[in-house]
């Protein structure tokens, strides 16, 4: 699939305004990054775990708690809040089993305890912007790269 910017231009409006919506300082911008990444697992797009895991890289992120979030729940690489922004998105991607909520209160009240009321708006807005970009990168199957101004797109 080409670059559906070239197409709908407004794209670039809708990406720049969600970014600066989660770029409200009120969730660390790593947070943000580690639920990005663990987004792209998820859904196993290698696209988003590249780019995700290349901004960890230069935030300064050691390469133990990047990998690490494969595998959140048994790792010590991170913080309580961390912990609960992971379930968080977590939750969200993962099917619940028939009958019961993905997002339980006990997940969300987790989140909760570490985050006030305008973080959690804004970690919420973070997984609606992976989700947002999902799928663009599962429909249009962009090129694995590390930074967004490289060539991603056929």
């Amino acid at each position: 699939m080409p670059n559906p910017g070239e197409f709908v231009p407004e794209l670039a409006d809708v990406s720049a305004a969600l970014f600066r919506a989660t770029g409200n300082r009120s969730v660390p911008r790593t947070t943000i990054s580690l639920v990005h990444l663990r987004a792209g697992q998820i859904v196993h797009n290698t696209y988003l775990t590249v780019l995700n895991t290349s901004f960890l890289r230069k935030a300064g992120e050691s390469e133990e708690r990047i990998t690490a979030v494969a595998s959140w729940q048994d790792a010590p690489y991170f913080t309580p809040a961390e912990r609960a922004a992971l379930a968080l998105v977590e939750a969200t991607l993962r099917p619940a089993p028939h009958g019961r909520e993905r997002v339980t209160d006990e997940v969300y009240a987790e989140a909760a305890r570490h985050y006030d009321e305008k973080a959690l708006a804004t970690l919420t807005i973070a997984i609606g912007q992976i989700n947002f970009f999902i799928a663009l990168a599962v429909i249009g199957k962009p090129q694995p790269v590390e930074s967004l101004a490289d060539q991603q797109w056929d």
